[in-house]
């Protein structure tokens, strides 16, 4: 529930158990199940909208854990809300590759440069930038790797969050606080499952690996992007 709004729609679940987790980049549990819930805008046609910088708005996006142990019981969908259609998925194990400006790679080829922009360097060329989306040009559904962002990396919009906005892109903290931080998901819009997030968007989970180390999801940041 999001108060003063209504609930959340239910997105997706992830069955840890089923994932090759030695696979993965991030330290996800063996077992249980992930579940992940967002506002969509189905009781107020869109009006409410949940954003990383309104604090007021994060209530309205949560992934809830689920041991293996833990009973549970099915619930139905809450009055007022049109259930997404299930569409089972197969998790597969690709290569990810991160935007040229992002602030790892800035500081990797170019320490200093502006945040978030093209710099001087090969990696900002055209030729290299078409290569990177020929070698993955769909945003996709992905639990962990680099995001997919659609437009600036979503870890700079997280860090400004997570620093109350306060903190101006030239400034090294919004650099910092923005490596601290790695996906647990993101789910692409998906038409088999009637799924349109703004203008053909994502939705996007981060969270701290301390947190996700102690199992603490409640505490992963949501943002979302489109085109």
């Amino acid at each position: 529930m999001w108060e003063g709004h209504g609930p959340l729609s239910f997105v997706a679940s992830i069955d840890c158990a089923r994932l090759s987790t030695a696979s993965l980049d991030i330290d996800l549990p063996e077992a249980g199940t992930l579940l992940f819930f967002y506002f969509d805008g189905q009781l107020d046609d869109g009006e409410a909208l949940v954003l990383a910088e309104d604090r007021e708005s994060w209530a309205g996006a949560r992934v809830l854990y689920v041991a293996a142990e833990e009973e549970v019981a099915d619930r139905g969908t809450p009055a007022g809300l049109k259930p997404y259609p299930v569409v089972p998925l197969t998790a597969r194990v690709r290569m990810t590759a991160t935007e040229p400006w992002h602030p790892s790679a800035r500081a990797a080829f170019a320490p200093g440069a502006p945040l978030g922009n093209r710099y001087d360097h090969p990696v900002c060329s055209q030729e290299f930038i078409d290569g990177l989306w020929e070698f993955d040009g769909e945003v996709g559904h992905q639990i962990g790797g680099h995001p997919h962002s659609v437009q600036n990396p979503v870890e700079i919009e997280i860090a400004e969050a997570a620093l109350d906005g306060e903190v101006p892109w030239d400034d090294p903290r919004l650099s910092e606080e923005a490596g601290n931080w790695l996906l647990l998901a993101q789910f692409d819009s998906e038409d088999a499952a009637d799924m349109m997030w703004g203008d053909a968007g994502a939705l996007y989970w981060l969270i701290r690996p301390e947190d996700l180390a102690e199992r603490r999801f409640e505490r992963a940041m949501f943002t979302w992007q489109c085109g």
